[in-house]
């Protein structure tokens, strides 16, 4: 309580005090451009994604945008210690995804190289993947992907960089026919979910599915 009132939440976007579990203040969230995907239509993830592997469904959250305020929150997540901010993004994605009678059978986020886990001390999909985890009952896996190499952000790289990818996944234990739900903070070109969807198709009768915070398309 004496933090709260020395150090008050305030909204990451116009410094309004706001209370303690909210990013953003009612006027501000107004501004966040939400992408009103259906999950099982046509929309930019599924096209850019079947040009990469044969996915089955996809969703984003946000648009995301270089100037916007859905930048400023990922940002806040992954650079700035708010690890919470990923149960707020979790709960907007569960007010307005439905997996109809088509859930997934399980959750897994793309995964830090460990000497990233250990800079940032926190994998900023983990609380956003347990908490779709607790609201749609499905469960997750933390530890199905590895990533082997380790390397630079996507976000912080530029596009060139991006394309030169080489795959750092692999897959920890045996999975086959499961529908696996990857799931991602930003999707860029598409490099990321797709190397770990061929460890994931290539391992067995298995199918995928995307989910990401934002699109940046």
């Amino acid at each position: 309580m004496i933090l709260d009132l020395f150090f008050p939440n305030r909204c990451i976007e116009c410094s309004r005090i706001i209370d303690a579990d909210l990013l953003v203040c009612s006027l501000c969230f107004e501004q966040i451009h939400f992408t009103h995907f259906d999950y099982f239509s046509e929309n930019i993830i599924k096209e850019k994604c079947r040009l990469l592997f044969p996915v089955e469904n996809t969703y984003g959250l946000m648009k995301f945008e270089e100037n916007g305020l859905s930048r400023k929150l990922i940002h806040e997540l992954k650079y700035k210690s708010r690890e919470n901010a990923g149960k707020t993004l979790a709960e907007w994605t569960v007010e307005r995804l439905d997996f109809k009678d088509e859930k997934p059978d399980i959750l897994v986020p793309v995964p830090l190289h460990p000497k990233k886990l250990r800079e940032r001390g926190y994998n900023q999909l983990h609380l956003f993947t347990e908490t779709l985890s607790g609201f749609y009952q499905i469960p997750f896996d933390h530890e199905l992907i590895e990533r082997n190499h380790y390397s630079k952000a996507q976000a912080l790289k530029d596009k060139k960089h991006r394309l030169e990818a080489v795959n750092p996944f692999s897959l920890s234990k045996p999975i086959s026919g499961k529908h696996v739900l990857l799931i991602d903070d930003v999707f860029t070109t598409g490099n990321t979910v797709s190397s770990i969807a061929w460890e994931i198709l290539n391992a067995g009768d298995n199918k995928v599915s995307v989910l990401v915070m934002a699109v940046d398309a």
